[in-house]
């Protein structure tokens, strides 16, 4: 990160959407690569469905100055607070911005009333299970695919 440069973390709102859209395409096409398949629904997904998902969301962005680098959004079921699309910039990947964000929506989930987090990655993604494992999170279910990849579940205690 640029030298002053800090990451700012703040709620994630309804008028963030084209921008978190826009961050979480770039973040998401080094999975497509991985998987070999542009059809993933990181990718797919439209402005109206994202702009939905985002009213009564517990989700996050961080900021580096004035740009957004990373997004997680997250909701309650009951005990359980499901994360997902933790999404990073590719150019500040690897600077812990990821850890941060996870770290501060398990908070937010925490006050919200949830004991345990989960979120879920494919298997072929070694950073992301390398990250989530290193966060506290333990594997708590493999569902395989039809493509044949699966789907690992991680589970964490708030």
């Amino acid at each position: 990160m640029g030298a002053g440069a800090e990451v700012t973390i703040r709620d994630i709102r309804v008028e963030d959407a084209g921008e978190v859209l826009t961050l979480q395409r770039a973040a998401f096409v080094q999975e497509a690569l991985i998987y070999a398949t542009p059809r993933m629904a990181p990718l797919t997904q439209t402005l109206d469905e994202l702009t939905a998902e985002l009213h009564d969301n517990l989700g996050l962005v961080a900021h580096l100055g004035p740009r957004m680098v990373g997004a997680v959004r997250a909701r309650r079921d009951g005990a359980l607070l499901l994360v997902g699309r933790l999404a990073i910039a590719p150019d500040v990947q690897g600077l812990g911005i990821g850890s941060r964000l996870l770290s501060a929506v398990e908070e937010r989930g925490r006050g919200a009333g949830a004991a345990e987090a989960e979120l879920f990655t494919g298997s072929l993604s070694a950073a992301n299970l390398r990250l989530y494992e290193r966060s506290g999170y333990a594997e708590a279910q493999r569902v395989p695919g039809d493509d044949g990849i699966e789907q690992v579940f991680l589970r964490k205690r708030l």
